[in-house]
């Protein structure tokens, strides 16, 4: 049984049966048969079903915002802006994808030739539940559009998302079969993932989980796009913004409680501002309203399961234990449900815990540091490469350092997030291939070459 049990209280909410190998495989089958003919719909057909999905989304806002609230504890004026998001992607889809997937001529000694974007068939999306709807809509929008089926593999405490995504995408008008959610265990995964009829696998998750999946797929030579765990870097830097910074600083690290891959996690400031820098910050946690999450005020709701709190007062205290001095929180919240108060965590060194591990929930570590080259040295002391954030008003430091920082993503003067129109991804074990944009949509297609002759000059290369 997958379980949805409400964070804030505790108590159990639904619980749903297993799709079983039977329904799997009827699942697969189907989704193939359909994924063959949507294939053959023209792109101008095809990018309908996005924008009738982006109706439905927001047609049905505030249930479907309750019920990721409800299930992750996120606050609920975060859960309606996720739904927002995804709808927004789904006509950002529809209309670019045509854009994005046009034949593109390239002259050569054919009399014609080409490269084409074929989709490649039906992708695993396997998919986690810190932000349900919009991780699955971020690939889906741009899969669909491209001509490809999806089955999803949800995460286990957020059953009602899945069943409602796959009302969303009925109710749109999605082919029979092109779209299934299974609720199964993570065992049966291996299985789907080595079934011909899969053609390649998408994740969002943990960087253990990442490597498990990426060496299933292996195995199978399928296709993978992996995004993963982060601990992204925030750096300020004298010059600037203080008050601008840290405002932002709160933000980036407390939104979705601090359980996000791409939160900022690392605040690398420079030693001669860092005090200051330090007390802004601190107050603006300070401020942060924790609470029910279904009141509009709240800003830290619960975190989304009892383990993950666990698990994370434990980095906090062995962090302690290393030597980090504890500004702020550091405890669990007494009372129902799954609350952890929001921490701050100061003088964190390479050595220390915080800095070492990804924190998955409402803890900041402030690391400080002598100048923009140590602050990069430190960025980049991290087996993560997903984002990073960097403050300073000068212009041309900023481009060097952005060059410098081996991340997915660089932000200057701003928060790291993401876009529909901006390629999204990391590098080193925060995983590998992009969502979103022009590079996103291609992922999951055959990049075909297409030669029609006769041949109009010789070959001067060899054939192979």
């Amino acid at each position: 049984m997958h379980q949805s049990i409400n964070p804030t209280t505790g108590a159990l909410v639904a619980e749903f049966p297993l799709h079983d190998d039977k329904d799997i495989d009827a699942a697969l089958g189907q989704a193939v048969t359909a994924q063959r003919q949507w294939r053959r719909v023209p792109i101008e057909k095809r990018v309908t079903l996005l924008t009738a999905m982006a109706r439905e989304l927001r047609a049905d806002k505030e249930r479907f915002a309750r019920i990721i609230t409800e299930e992750i504890g996120k606050p609920i004026s975060e859960s309606r802006a996720e739904i927002e998001k995804c709808a927004a992607t789904c006509d950002f889809y529809a209309a670019k994808a045509p854009e994005y997937l046009a034949d593109e001529v390239i002259a050569s000694n054919a009399t014609e030739s080409m490269v084409v974007f074929d989709p490649i068939g039906v992708v695993l999306a396997i998919m986690p539940w810190n932000y349900p709807f919009w991780q699955l809509f971020r690939f889906a929008a741009p899969a669909l559009a491209a001509g490809n089926g999806a089955i999803l593999k949800h995460a286990a405490n957020v059953p009602r998302s899945a069943q409602a995504i796959e009302e969303v995408m009925q109710k749109a008008g999605c082919p029979d079969g092109l779209f299934r959610a299974l609720l199964i265990d993570s065992g049966k995964v291996a299985g789907i993932i080595a079934d011909d009829r899969i053609a390649a696998v998408t994740l969002t998750g943990s960087t253990q989980v990442g490597q498990i999946v990426a060496a299933q797929s292996g195995q199978a030579l399928k296709k993978q796009v992996l995004e993963l765990g982060g601990s992204d870097p925030f750096i300020v830097l004298p010059g600037a913004d203080l008050a601008q910074a840290a405002q932002v600083a709160v933000r980036s690290r407390f939104i979705n409680v601090g359980q996000s891959c791409v939160n900022a996690k690392r605040f690398i400031v420079a030693e001669e501002i860092a005090d200051e820098f330090t007390a802004l910050f601190r107050a603006g946690i300070e401020a942060l309203k924790i609470g029910d999450p279904m009141d509009e005020d709240t800003q830290i709701g619960p975190m989304a399961r009892m383990n993950l709190r666990a698990d994370l007062h434990d980095q906090v205290q062995r962090s302690i234990a290393d030597g980090a001095q504890l500004s702020l929180g550091g405890a669990m919240q007494e009372g129902a449900g799954f609350f952890y108060l929001p921490t701050l965590l100061d003088r964190v060194t390479p050595a220390h815990t915080s800095f070492r591990e990804e924190l998955f929930g409402p803890v900041a570590s402030v690391i400080r540091c002598a100048d923009a080259d140590q602050a990069v040295a430190l960025a980049n002391d991290t087996e993560f490469g997903l984002g990073a954030s960097v403050w300073t008003n000068d212009a041309g430091l900023a481009r060097r350092m952005a060059r410098d920082i081996d991340a997915g993503a660089v932000f200057i003067n701003g928060m790291v997030a993401s876009d529909a129109r901006l390629p999204f991804g990391g590098i080193k074990k925060s995983g590998y291939g992009r969502e979103l944009g022009s590079y996103g949509i291609r992922e999951f297609t055959n990049i075909k070459t297409v030669w029609i002759g006769p041949a109009t000059a010789p070959v001067h290369q060899q054939t192979r």
